[in-house]
C-alpha cells in the first residue's frame, strides 16, 4: 500500500524524474560518476524527508548506471567501469553510422535489466543475501581472478595478450600506500602517487585520449564520422534477445549481491557467456554485435537490485553507490539489517517505487533525449577531437581537483595508444585496476585466517564455494591453452 502511495504521489514522481535527468547528464559526461553525484546529494538531502531523499537518489542511481553507455557508444569513453564492455560493440556500431540502433538497444535492455533486478530485490532479498553472506575472503579473491581470467578471452584475439594487459593493470593497482602496513608501493618518491591511481583518469585516458591519439596518428583529422540517422527498429525485433537478457541479468543480480564485485565483473562474465551461447550474432563480437550491448547493459543494470540486497538486509553495501546510500539511511535514522524490511516497510517500498519510476524515466530519456546527444557524432573529427580532449582534461581534473590526475590521464592515453598499436586490449587493464586492491586485501585476509588453522591448505581451499570458483578459474585458463583448444575443437 505504501508503495502505491509513493508511485501516485506527484511530489515523489517529480523528484525521481529530476534525479533521473541529473543521472543521465552526470553519467554521460566522461569523468563524472554516479558515486560523485550520489555523494553530493547526501549533503543536499540530509534535511529532507526520508522518502524525498530516496526518490532523488534512486533516480540518479538507476539512470546514472545506464547513462555510462551513452559516452561509451558515442565517443568510446565509458562513463563508468561497468560500461567498458559496452564500448566493445557499441562504439563499432557508432562508427558504422548505427549509433541510434546501439542507443536503442542499450536503453531497452538497461530497462529490462533494471526492472529484473528490482523485482528480484522485492522477491528474493533474503534468500540471495543468505548466499552472499557465505562468501569468504578467498572466494572474493577467486571471483575477481575468475573475472580477470575470463576478460582475456573475451577482449583479445590473442589470449596471452589479454592476460598481459590484466597483469599490467594489477601492477598499477598496487601503486600507493599499503592499507595494512602503511608502506609505499611503487610510488618512486612521487607524492601524487601515494593515494594510488584513480580509476577516472585511467578510464578516460585509455579509452578517450587514446582514441584521439589514434585518429591523429592515422591522419584522419579531416574525415567526418558517419552521420547518425534515425533508424526504424521495431520493438519486436529488439526484444528477440530477451532470453539472453534475462540470463545475463541473473548473472548481474548474483554478482551485484556480492560486496565489492559489482558491474564490471558482471558485465565481463556476461560477455563471455554471450560469446559462448550465441552461435550466430548479428555481427562478430567486438565488431558491432548488438548481443554484446544486450548482455552488457542487462547485467550491469541488474546489479542495481543485486547491490541493494546486501545493503538492506545485511547493512553491507554491494558497491560504491550503495555505500553512499547506506550513509543516507543512517543520516535519516534508518537501520539496515535483517529486520529492516519488517521494521521499515515504508522505506523499503519507497526504494522500490523510486527504482521502478526511474526505470520508466530511463526509458523516456534514453529513447528521446539520448539520441539528440548522438548528433555529436556527425561533427567533423577536426572539431570533435579537440572537444573530446577538453572533456578528457576536465573529467580527469574533476575527480580530485588536481592537475596530477590530468597528467595521469595523458600517460594512460599514451599507454592505451601503444597497446592498441600492438594489439593489446585496454579492458582487462581497467578491470584489473578496479579489482586489484580488493584482490590484494581479500587474499591477505584469507592467508591471515588460514595461518592460525591446523590445516592451512584446507582452511584456504576447503570451502564448497571456493572449490567451485577454483575449478571455474582453472577451466578458463586451461581452456585457452592452444593445445587444449585444439583438442576441444576436434571433439566438437
Amino acid at each position: 500500500m505504501a508503495e502505491m502511495l509513493s508511485i501516485m504521489d506527484p511530489r515523489f514522481i517529480v523528484l525521481v524524474f529530476v534525479g533521473s535527468v541529473a543521472g543521465l547528464f552526470v553519467g554521460s559526461i566522461p569523468g563524472l560518476s554516479v558515486s560523485m553525484a550520489t555523494a553530493l546529494l547526501v549533503s543536499i538531502t540530509y534535511t529532507w524527508e526520508t522518502t524525498d531523499a530516496l526518490a532523488m537518489i534512486m533516480g540518479v542511481y538507476v539512470v546514472g548506471v545506464f547513462s555510462g553507455a551513452v559516452s561509451a557508444i558515442l565517443i568510446n569513453i565509458p562513463g563508468a567501469p561497468s560500461s567498458v564492455v559496452t564500448t566493445l560493440d557499441g562504439y563499432p556500431l557508432s562508427k558504422k553510422g548505427e549509433a541510434y540502433k546501439a542507443l536503442y538497444y542499450a536503453t531497452i535492455y538497461s530497462f529490462i535489466g533494471s526492472v529484473f533486478g528490482l523485482v528480484c530485490l522485492w522477491l528474493l532479498a533474503k534468500p540471495v543475501s543468505q548466499i552472499a553472506i557465505k562468501f569468504r575472503p578467498m572466494d572474493y579473491f577467486l571471483l575477481a581472478l575468475f573475472g580477470l581470467a575470463t576478460v582475456g578471452s573475451v577482449t583479445a584475439k590473442n589470449y596471452s595478450r589479454g592476460l598481459i594487459s590484466a597483469a599490467i593493470g594489477l601492477i598499477i593497482s598496487m601503486i600507493g600506500l599499503d592499507p595494512l602496513m602503511g608502506t609505499q608501493h611503487l610510488t618512486f618518491g612521487i607524492d601524487g602517487l601515494k593515494s594510488g591511481i584513480n580509476t577516472v583518469p585511467a578510464l578516460v585516458g585509455l579509452f578517450g585520449f587514446a582514441e584521439v591519439l589514434s585518429v591523429v596518428y592515422d591522419g584522419q583529422l579531416k574525415a567526418t564520422v558517419l552521420t547518425m540517422e534515425k533508424q526504424k527498429i521495431s520493438l519486436k525485433e529488439a526484444l528477440k534477445h530477451w532470453k539472453l537478457s534475462l540470463y545475463t541479468s541473473t548473472i548481474g543480480l548474483v554478482i551485484g549481491a556480492l560486496p565489492g564485485a559489482g558491474g564490471p565483473v558482471a558485465a565481463f562474465l556476461s560477455y563471455n557467456e554471450a560469446k559462448r551461447i550465441v552461435k550466430k550474432p548479428s555481427a562478430p563480437f567486438g565488431e558491432g554485435a548488438v548481443e554484446g550491448i544486450v548482455e552488457s547493459e542487462s547485467s550491469n543494470n541488474a546489479c542495481i537490485g543485486g547491490a541493494l540486497i546486501p545493503m538492506l538486509t545485511l547493512a553491507v553495501p554491494g558497491d560504491a553507490v550503495t555505500a553512499i546510500i547506506l550513509s543516507v539511511f543512517y543520516v535519516h535514522g534508518l537501520k539496515p539489517g535483517p529486520m529492516f524490511i519488517r521494521e521499515s516497510m515504508s522505506s523499503f517500498h519507497a526504494i522500490l517505487a523510486g527504482g521502478f519510476l526511474a526505470c520508466v524515466a530511463m526509458l523516456f530519456l534514453g529513447l528521446l533525449v539520448a539520441p539528440r546527444i548522438s548528433k555529436l557524432i556527425s561533427v567533423p573529427k577536426n572539431i570533435l577531437l579537440p572537444v573530446v580532449t577538453v572533456l578528457c582534461v576536465v573529467g580527469s581534473f574533476a575527480c580530485n581537483n588536481r592537475l596530477f590526475d590530468v597528467a595521469l590521464m595523458f600517460l594512460f592515453g599514451l599507454l592505451g595508444f601503444l597497446m592498441r598499436r600492438r594489439g593489446y586490449p585496454g579492458a582487462p587493464l581497467v578491470l584489473a585496476l578496479v579489482l586489484g586492491q580488493t584482490m590484494d586485501s581479500n587474499f591477505r585476509r584469507a592467508v591471515s585466517l588460514a595461518s592460525v588453522a591446523d590445516n592451512k591448505l584446507l582452511a584456504m581451499f576447503g570451502h564448497p564455494i571456493t572449490i567451485v570458483l577454483l575449478i571455474c578459474t582453472l577451466a578458463v585458463l586451461l581452456g585457452n591453452v592452444p593445445v587444449v583448444k585444439k583438442v576441444l575443437a576436434k571433439k566438437n
